[in-house]
Order: C-alpha cells, then sequence, then structure tokens
C-alpha cells in the first residue's frame, strides 16, 4: 500500500526540520522499520512549507498502533515547535488521495 500525506512546516523552520531528521532517532528509525514502513520520503515545496510525505507499507493497520507509541510522542513533542501540530503534539497531516500510478 502507498501512503501520501501532506503536513505544514513553520516559516523559516525548514534548516531545523532537516536537521532533525538528519539525526532522526535510532529507536524512532526502529520502530518506522518494524511497523513495516519503507521508501519513506518526506519533500519540502519551499514557496509553501507544504511537506509532502510518501511511504509504501504491507500492513496498514499497523499505522494505527503508531500514535500510542511513547517514542512517537516523544518524537511529536520534538517537533512541535517548528511545525502545525494539533492539541496531543501530532502534526496536523492531511491524506492525500491517489489519482494516478504508473507501474
Amino acid at each position: 500500500m502507498r501512503v501520501a500525506f501532506k503536513m505544514k512546516l513553520n516559516k523559516g523552520c525548514e534548516e531545523e526540520y532537516r536537521k532533525r531528521h538528519d539525526a532522526l532517532w535510532p529507536e524512532l528509525r526502529i520502530l518506522l522499520k518494524n511497523t513495516g514502513m519503507k521508501d519513506y520520503s518526506i519533500f519540502l515545496d519551499e514557496e509553501t512549507n507544504i511537506l509532502f510525505g510518501y511511504f509504501t507499507i504491507d500492513d496498514a493497520d499497523k499505522l494505527t498502533k503508531l500514535p500510542n507509541e511513547p517514542v512517537m510522542k516523544k518524537w511529536w513533542h520534538y517537533m512541535k515547535d517548528i511545525m502545525q501540530t494539533n492539541e496531543d503534539a501530532s502534526p496536523v497531516s492531511i491524506s492525500l488521495k491517489e489519482v494516478f500510478y504508473l507501474e
């Protein structure tokens, strides 16, 4: 299954966002891989500060468990000062509908 979503980065936080992801915590990396996420990429539209995320996963049901993982909650709190977030510190994330796929 292919998953795509968008988020909003605060203006002026582009370099900090990259820096934090370049130093992704090993325990978070392990969690995401153990969840089955592959080909995970995040792109930035520099004109709008919209982040576009994409990954593949074999079992989408595993994604529902991520918000309950302590390291995921810790990461969200770490990132909330540089991006739009919900009250629980999770990023405001909007799922995108696939309209075309070229195999």
